[in-house]
């Protein structure tokens, strides 16, 4: 079958304007190339090291957003791409939350795990991301909590979450530090 590509940010997130990200491209496959595409139009070939690739944003603007994707080639030609990565740059002014987690950093396999968005000031919802995923997890409003249940290896990795105000416009929040979760 065709190789499979993921994207992803790094950190992951809304990016704060002037701030800087980092967009992944990865490829189990082999040792072809990547192309980056922004909304239907080729940027760049990027360079790769062993089977990812990295396109780096700095000073990010409003012009930065868009959806990106990924197209894997060996020999000119395409044999995958990646879902579409939806990139905003938003103008941020609220604090960035804290994230928890309960019982621990450290848990073992088929354990539960209870993550947990704190804010300063009152928040309409908050995400929580994991690096090298392209999907968040919308938090619940009530305690912004998120349970994990039976958590396996592969949940392993860098949590972060990332909170907004919705008035008469969207506020975001900067992204919270990045917890690293072990599941042995």
């Amino acid at each position: 079958g065709a190789p499979t590509v993921s994207i992803f940010l790094k950190p992951p997130g809304v990016i704060p304007a002037g701030g800087s990200t980092t967009i992944c491209c990865s490829c189990q496959h082999g040792s072809g190339s990547f192309v980056l595409y922004k909304n239907g139009h080729q940027l760049h070939t990027l360079e790769q090291s062993g089977n990812r690739a990295e396109f780096s944003i700095s000073n990010a603007t409003y012009k930065d957003s868009g959806l990106y994707n990924c197209h894997y080639l060996e020999g000119g030609t395409v044999l995958a791409h990646s879902d579409d990565l939806d990139v905003s740059v938003e103008e941020i002014h609220l604090p960035s939350p804290d994230l928890s987690v309960l019982p621990g950093l450290e848990v073992t396999a088929g354990a539960d795990v209870m993550f947990r968005c704190t804010t300063t000031h009152p928040s309409t919802g908050c995400f929580l991301y994991l690096e090298g995923q392209i999907r968040a997890e919308q938090l619940s409003r009530e305690e912004d909590g998120h349970n994990f249940s039976q958590v396996q290896k592969g949940d392993s990795g860098r949590y972060s979450c990332q909170c907004f105000t919705k008035n008469s416009s969207l506020e975001w929040s900067a992204a919270s530090k990045a917890l690293h979760l072990v599941v042995r």
